[in-house]
């Protein structure tokens, strides 16, 4: 789950981060009060769950409350579009109205979790405000890391080494390192998946500042966090997977036009990397779950319908706890509710797999059957992809 950069700031702020004076605002009049109480020269940042604003226009500089509010009210109730959006873009709803920081040095400093050493990783470079995707493929040497034991935490000289990596001046090495205890105390009780400060700068008074940040959250751990998932802004996110949220179903958006059904997490994984590898791309990943009845089926296999991106739809289901028949019987009500002309390819195996491959053979639906999941991701690439 992610939150807004003024939501990441204010939970830095309980862990004494030092971060920016500012204020949000919801209307242009609101962004013109919180300016004139900072003196007008401020930024005023849209809030959006998507990163390269400032090259969208999304983060302007102002040198007085009436031009916050003008800028305010340019971009509060449109829809900004960035390299991380789509050409359909995200709702304004909010702008932050922060104090302009005098900036002497940028860095880059976050917490994640490898997933190769299977441990948090804390993560610093000097090369503070760039897309750190960018520095990692271009400047790798740039990028310092330091492995976490989960069971003992995050040490005293691992902060002190990366503060030294850095380069920092020396009469900030001990603030850095306390900084970054902190932000590793946020990643940790917090239950992140990432706590990333970008840029943490020096300012022209010699002080360390986030800027920047961004907080996810570990979407299985949310509910022991009501605080958190309080913070939720699903105006933010995919409708068709805030739609599934709502029924238990693991849905996550993606960009091609093969959409997919499947029960279970690992053979869904699995199909979409079958489909890849016949040259088809796959538009959805879809995990109905392995004990999902008639109804979850039937509302997931219309969201698939739903999106209008699918073109072509491969269902893949092994048989157990959700047994073929009552997967077959809600795919066929949920063409009943949403007549489609979308080829289907079905691969069914396990409980009442005869039984349910003859319910979707009677339904008029024209459903391609394959054998194995090979076979379905090849007639799927071979069908013809509907209008």
């Amino acid at each position: 789950m992610k939150v807004h950069e003024y939501q990441a700031k204010e939970i830095l702020a309980e862990f004494g981060i030092p971060v920016p004076r500012s204020g949000v605002a919801a209307t242009s009049g609101e962004a013109l009060d919180v300016a004139e109480g900072m003196g007008g020269n401020v930024v005023v940042k849209a809030q959006v769950h998507a990163g390269g604003r400032g090259l969208a226009g999304g983060v302007k500089v102002v040198g007085s409350a009436q031009e916050a509010a003008d800028v305010a009210g340019g971009l509060l109730g449109t829809r900004l579009v960035t390299h991380q959006t789509g050409a359909e873009g995200v709702p304004v709803n909010h702008v932050l109205v922060e104090e302009v920081s005098s900036i002497a040095k940028e860095y880059y400093l976050a917490i994640t979790i490898d997933s190769a050493s299977e441990c948090p990783v804390l993560m610093a470079s000097e090369a503070g405000g760039m897309e750190i995707e960018e520095v990692a493929a271009e400047s790798p040497e740039k990028i310092i890391r330091a492995n976490v034991d989960p069971i003992i935490g995050l040490q005293p000289y691992q902060c002190r080494a990366l503060a030294y990596g850095i380069n920092l001046p020396a009469e900030l090495i001990r603030p850095a390192a306390t900084l970054m205890d902190n932000l590793y105390k946020v990643f940790e009780s917090k239950d992140c998946s990432l706590a990333e400060i970008n840029p943490l700068v020096i300012t022209g008074d010699g002080q360390l500042i986030a800027l920047d940040a961004k907080l996810n959250f570990d979407d299985d751990a949310v509910d022991r966090h009501p605080e958190i998932k309080n913070l939720r802004d699903s105006e933010q996110e995919d409708p068709l997977e805030v739609e599934a949220d709502k029924f238990g179903i693991s849905y996550v958006k993606l960009d091609g036009d093969v959409g997919c059904m499947v029960n279970g997490a690992g053979l869904a994984m699995a199909t979409m990397d079958t489909i890849s590898m016949a040259d088809a791309m796959p538009a959805n990943f879809l995990d109905v779950g392995g004990g999902a009845t008639e109804e979850q089926v039937s509302l997931a296999f219309k969201l698939l319908l739903a999106d209008r991106q699918v073109k072509r739809i491969l269902v893949n289901v092994f048989g157990g706890i959700l047994r073929c028949d009552v997967a077959a019987s809600g795919i066929v009500a949920a063409c009943q509710e949403t007549p489609t002309n979308i080829p289907i390819v079905v691969r069914m195996l396990g409980t009442n797999a005869e039984e349910g491959k003859e319910i979707l053979g009677q339904s008029g639906l024209g459903v391609v059957f394959a054998d194995d999941l090979n076979q379905a991701a090849a007639r799927i690439k071979e069908a013809t992809p509907a209008e």
